[in-house]
């Protein structure tokens, strides 16, 4: 049995299998798009606000 998912940038049904190269996305262009989004900031990854006085100093 074969899993189907949906592709996190158009939403069409991808099967996830080894033959399809471009998993999680339905085509070469949906990782790119997903890609340039990464690129541009528009995705963020959560984690703790950073302190100034955290920082180490340059050596």
């Amino acid at each position: 049995m074969v899993t189907v998912v949906k592709c996190p940038v158009c939403g069409k049904d991808v099967e996830w299998k080894e033959a399809n190269a471009y998993r999680p996305f339905c085509s070469e262009r949906c990782k790119q798009i997903d890609l340039g989004a990464w690129a541009d900031e528009q995705y963020k990854v959560p984690g703790a606000a950073e302190d100034e006085n955290d920082r180490e100093e340059p050596v």
